[in-house]
């Protein structure tokens, strides 16, 4: 009876003793839960008030979430945190200021974090949070530079109609989720032949026979800049043409096969908003016309060729201009006062032959600025450096040569060569049987096939465009 009593007492003090564990560990788990709860809001709050770190918070936001407001950056174990410092130390080689991806910032944080292990105080929770966020942030940006460059160019220059890929957001989160970070920066630098030769070009210092050392390295910063864009050809034969080079290349393989001078448009001055500078853009050259027309357009009419024809009644009629009123063209054209006269009830078309503005050949392409190829009977100019004297279209020195390039040897091809000698032209369109991508290009700093870095003047002010914004943002070295 005393044995079965003690049992019972004993069985009792076990149940109190399991009682007093379970509630225990339930507050324990309970002042976890308010601490875990407490530092997600604490982690939160710090998000929330530094947005202006990122232009993409909400990524920021969607990754923490993911790691419940914790942070994983500074707690990966061995030399992870300083070996991210060393890494964005190096985007100076890509001619970026590393106080962009807050490096001055960072350094110092990383440093007193990695002092604790000899015996210093540790960083303070709200410190670790703000080196955590430092962190993620340099590298969301880092991500996006090397993949895409850090301006968008159309942004900056209401004449660019080059087709360029966006941030890619599941590309650019990468550096997050990948479980070798460092194999993946490496993977992400820039690797054309062109980058690496500028990148070397910068590393070295060197000058030009045009610019000093300074002026050099900041033209090829520039330059290595519209290199990250994703906007390179990726066919095996296009057409390029460098506007500020005033030269035309046709690619084949990675390899020019013919090259040529070409004029382009004029650049702007200070009364002139840049209306006739060729514009960047990419399309697909799909025909030719022979002999072709010019429909003169309604802008020259009116800031030109009326005043021309104003001052010379005889003007038109000279150099083979038809005018024509509501579809119907006129046969005196002299008698018309151009002086008071509303040139927007008029058209003008310029007739084929050996004064033709285009020439005998011009090259078509679909684009929103009306521009495209065409030969000149203006053969002078192409004597001329500088050859930004056009209205907006590219004048091409070889007109035959890139015909034959494009349409190859063949019955066509002499059908356009017999067609261009003719003595009494008329206008035909011809098909090519493929199309040719085309590329009107702006580039002001290369290495050329000899090793020999080349800058070119910045004719329609881009150069300028883009510092000033690469400036103002804190993202280019100086």
């Amino acid at each position: 009876m005393v044995e079965k009593y003690g049992q019972d007492q004993q069985g009792i003090v076990n149940s109190e003793l399991q009682k007093s564990r379970l509630q225990q560990e339930n507050r324990l788990q309970q002042e976890s839960l308010k601490l875990r709860n407490d530092s997600a809001r604490v982690f939160k709050q710090l998000l929330e008030a530094n947005r202006q770190l990122t232009d993409h918070p909400q990524w920021l936001d969607s990754i923490y979430h993911h790691h419940l407001y914790k942070p994983f950056l500074i707690t990966q174990p061995g030399k992870a945190p300083l070996e991210i410092v060393e890494y964005l130390r190096k985007s100076v080689l890509h001619g970026l200021d590393t106080n962009y991806f807050y490096l001055n910032a960072i350094g110092p944080l990383v440093r007193e974090m990695k002092q604790q292990e000899l015996g210093s105080p540790a960083l303070k929770y709200r410190e670790q949070l703000k080196l955590e966020m430092l962190m993620a942030s340099a590298l969301l940006k880092y991500s996006e530079a090397m993949q895409y460059g850090m301006i968008r160019p159309d942004s900056l220059d209401k004449n660019y109609f080059i087709t360029t890929q966006a941030p890619d957001r599941s590309k650019i989160m990468t550096v997050f989720d990948t479980p070798d970070l460092l194999a993946f920066l490496d993977s992400i630098q820039p690797s054309s032949a062109a980058y690496l030769a500028l990148q070397k070009a910068l590393k070295t210092g060197k000058g030009t026979i045009n610019r000093n050392k300074e002026d050099a390295a900041m033209t090829i910063k520039l330059n290595m800049e519209r290199l990250r864009w994703k906007n390179q050809p990726d066919a095996q034969k296009y057409v390029w043409v460098n506007i500020p080079d005033f030269t035309l290349n046709v690619i084949e393989k990675g390899r020019s096969t013919l090259e040529m001078k070409v004029c382009v448009g004029e650049g702007r001055t200070d009364t002139d908003t840049g209306t006739k500078e060729t514009p960047q853009l990419n399309s697909m050259i799909y025909s030719v016309q022979v002999n072709p027309i010019w429909n003169i357009p309604a802008s020259i009419a009116r800031k030109e060729i009326s005043k021309y024809a104003n001052n010379d009644p005889y003007y038109l009629s000279n150099n083979d201009i038809d005018v024509y009123k509501a579809g119907k063209r006129i046969s005196s054209p002299e008698r018309i006062d151009w002086a008071n006269a509303d040139i927007s009830q008029f058209t003008f078309k310029q007739r084929p032959g050996e004064q033709n503005s285009l020439g005998k050949i011009k090259f078509i392409f679909n684009n929103n600025s009306s521009v495209y190829l065409h030969d000149t009977p203006a053969r002078s100019a192409f004597k001329k450096k500088g050859r930004a004297i056009s209205h907006g279209c590219v004048r091409v020195e070889k007109p035959m040569e890139l015909a034959l390039a494009l349409f190859g040897p063949g019955k066509t091809f002499d059908q356009i060569k017999r067609a261009m000698e003719r003595s009494y032209p008329r206008a035909k369109y011809i098909g090519l049987p493929a199309k040719v991508p085309v590329y009107l290009t702006y580039i002001t700093a290369w290495v050329d096939d000899q090793h020999i870095l080349q800058i070119r003047n910045d004719i329609y002010g881009l150069d300028d465009l883009l510092y000033k914004e690469m400036k103002a943002r804190e993202i280019i070295a100086e």
